[in-house]
């Protein structure tokens, strides 16, 4: 991936209550799938800390793809799901890139 200056990269955090990881599975499939099919998804990447911190990184090409996702109506109902039910904890920066660099090994 050629890293591009100008791309609107989402980092959530989130922790999970023990008795909502199944519900949650399928919201965050669900929210996913979204994304890949939105216009101007980049990619997303979820990481999931030895301490139960999940940690999702979502780009997207520009501000208004972004919004796009952010506002979808699903997404806006699985965000909604998420805080009545499953979520302990969570925070979200939003951030455009002022500058991007990548290595490939050949």
């Amino acid at each position: 991936m050629e890293p591009v200056v100008g791309q609107v990269v989402t980092v959530f955090r989130s922790r999970l209550r023990p008795d909502a990881v199944q519900a949650y599975t399928g919201d965050a499939e669900q929210v996913a799938e979204l994304a890949r099919g939105m216009s101007g998804y980049v990619e997303h990447k979820i990481f999931v800390a030895d301490d139960g911190e999940r940690v999702t990184v979502v780009t997207f090409a520009d501000e208004q793809s972004h919004r796009g996702w952010r506002d979808h109506p699903g997404h806006r109902a699985a965000q909604r799901r998420g805080i009545d039910g499953y979520y302990q904890t969570y925070s979200i920066q939003v951030g455009t890139t002022a500058y991007a660099s990548a290595f490939t090994r050949a």
